[in-house]
């Protein structure tokens, strides 16, 4: 495993990894492998579980539901 040194941090940003760190139970260096996997190694969800996603976002949400027509009509009209 590498070891690697970080120089010239802004302080604001160190404080915001301290922050979560101290938030999620890990050490400052835990946190920023963690953000580092996360921003450099994303996992790919499956199309199921971008459904699953979208049917919680959707409950939480309070919207009419629209009709095949409304959209259809709405994207019949073009930009306002």
């Amino acid at each position: 495993m590498a070891n690697i040194t970080l120089k010239n941090i802004p302080d604001n940003l160190y404080n915001r990894l301290k922050e979560a760190a101290n938030l999620h139970h890990r050490s400052i260096n835990s946190e920023l492998i963690y953000c580092l996997e996360r921003t450099l190694m994303p996992t790919r969800k499956s199309p199921e579980e971008y459904i699953a996603n979208a049917q919680t976002i959707r409950k939480r949400v309070k919207a009419k539901k629209l009709s095949i027509k409304e959209i259809q009509d709405f994207k019949n009209q073009g930009p306002p």
